[in-house]
């Protein structure tokens, strides 16, 4: 027995523990712990979802939100949820791309198409599993034919828009606070269009940001693990 744990403190010394340590060194204790809390916030929700669970403060904001509908906002609204669709999120995406392959950041333009694939892997697969269906509260100026939880807008521009900020933020630092809150508006006012257009409950919103937020930092984590790794080779 006294063998064992050895062996096992000689394995967490060696193995696990300098992994952990560059981990928190790339995330910090304080962001490890908010997606731990994510993670479990999520699965509970999930879970409920699964079991065909319903919320009523989903129809009830719904239908208290949908009393300020009027035509002028309709209009702002249609087109303010057009940037989360594949008409401008694609090309956004693309041009990001090209802008990273053409200035050479090679693992930032990986990254970027990984955290891109990834998020659109998620949403997929995600909606597929829960099959929720959209809410059907009043006439819908726009058709979604795809199922509704999580919101494929809010877990999309959470990681196209969020990816952007981050790599801005680290070419510019003195702007990164104004890159963030655009960022965070820009991201944040899709989400309430979503929600104003009656195409999805305001479950389906958390879901889709604290999913999009999960993989964004795990984006970038490994983005900031392979650029210590690359400085420690240099060196």
């Amino acid at each position: 027995m006294l063998k064992f744990i050895r062996t096992l403190i000689t394995f967490w010394s060696r193995r696990i523990s300098p992994r952990l340590e560059t981990l928190i060194g790339a995330i910090g204790i304080a962001g490890l712990a908010i997606c731990l809390l994510l993670i479990w916030a999520l699965a509970k929700l999930s879970g409920e979802v699964l079991e065909r669970e319903s919320f009523a403060f989903d129809t009830s904001f719904l239908l208290w939100l949908h009393q300020f509908a009027n035509p002028i906002l309709d209009n702002v609204m249609i087109t303010i949820t057009l940037l989360g669709n594949p008409i401008v999120v694609i090309p956004v995406a693309i041009v990001t791309l090209g802008i990273l392959g053409w200035s050479r950041q090679r693992s930032p333009a990986l990254m970027f198409a990984i955290a891109c694939l990834g998020g659109t892997i998620l949403n997929t697969g995600l909606k597929l599993v829960f099959t929720k269906p959209r809410p059907q509260l009043w006439h819908r100026l726009i058709v979604e034919t795809s199922y509704s939880y999580p919101s494929g807008h809010a877990l999309g521009s959470m990681v196209l828009y969020g990816m952007i900020a981050y790599l801005l933020a680290q070419r510019y630092p003195k702007l990164a606070r104004i890159i963030y809150l655009v960022a965070a508006g820009l991201i944040l006012t899709i989400c309430f269009s979503r929600l104003y257009l009656g195409v999805h409950w305001p479950t389906d919103i958390m879901a889709g940001l604290g999913i999009g937020l999960l993989w964004l930092v795990t984006c970038i984590t490994m983005l900031k693990l392979q650029n210590l790794r690359e400085k420690s080779n240099e060196n």
